[in-house]
């Protein structure tokens, strides 16, 4: 465990834009050196990782999905461009896309803290927090995960601004979070969100609520910053250039 007065250190990555599968090579290699080195005692200090990126435009379906919640066959996925995988996380089917801002935390919650509902609550607090800034109350769901807006016209209507699915081994998290700042939300009308179809939850974007676009790179400032003070972690910016002992699949 973490000895105490002294936090661990979190290397944050800009990836920029990252194909899907090359993310999802990513964050296995570097789940797969945590859980190694954990493995054999911590022969050598712990890394932890948190990696943001666009992707794509990319439908992906969690383990606990259901296909029926794709609404458009191969074909169609095809003209419009946009790539499909089932992957290994936890929820249903979301989408990735241009000005989405994606988060995948790769820790070792075994030197920080092992509670999967606080891991999950802390990362929809970075996103609150970050809403804050822009005078946006993002709020939890009594029933879903994920970040949602509330529409203080209409009783009971939300909106999911932030999408949030993870999965973990031996306490070592992989996935995340799905942030829509700029997101082209016309996406989502071929899939039903995370397989909520109550009329009353639908998606939205921070520019969606600002009536303009919001600058990216301003939003992962903001959202390192937040995440260091949520997760009492120190930070450490490196380059996705010094992590090129991985070969990642194009």
């Amino acid at each position: 465990m973490m000895s105490e007065g002294k936090k661990e250190i979190v290397d944050i990555i800009d990836a920029g834009m990252m194909g899907y599968q090359e993310a999802w090579d990513l964050q296995t290699a570097l789940h797969q050196e945590l859980v190694s080195n954990k493995r054999a005692g911590y022969p050598v200090p712990q890394h932890h990782y948190f990696i943001m990126c666009e992707h794509p435009p990319v439908f992906t379906l969690g383990k606990s999905g259901s296909e029926d919640h794709l609404k458009i066959n191969e074909q169609e996925r095809a003209a419009h461009q946009i790539e499909y995988y089932k992957i290994n996380r936890g929820g249903d089917i979301t989408f990735h896309g241009p000005g989405q801002l994606v988060g995948y935390p790769i820790l070792d919650l075994d030197l920080i803290f092992t509670d999967v509902h606080k891991y999950v609550r802390s990362l929809e607090e970075v996103i609150i927090k970050v809403l804050q800034k822009y005078s946006i109350n993002g709020i939890r769901s009594n029933r879903y995960t994920g970040v949602w807006v509330a529409n203080d016209k209409v009783l009971d209507e939300e909106k999911k601004i932030c999408a949030i699915g993870v999965h973990l081994s031996r306490w070592v998290t992989m996935h995340g979070f799905a942030f829509n700042v700029n997101t082209n939300l016309s996406y989502f009308d071929h899939i039903i969100p995370c397989g909520i179809s109550d009329p009353n939850k639908s998606v939205c974007s921070l520019s969606s609520l600002l009536g303009k676009d919001v600058n990216l790179q301003e939003i992962k400032r903001q959202i390192a910053t937040e995440f260091g003070l949520v997760f009492d972690l120190n930070k450490r910016f490196i380059p996705l250039e010094s992590l090129n002992q991985f070969t990642f699949k194009t």
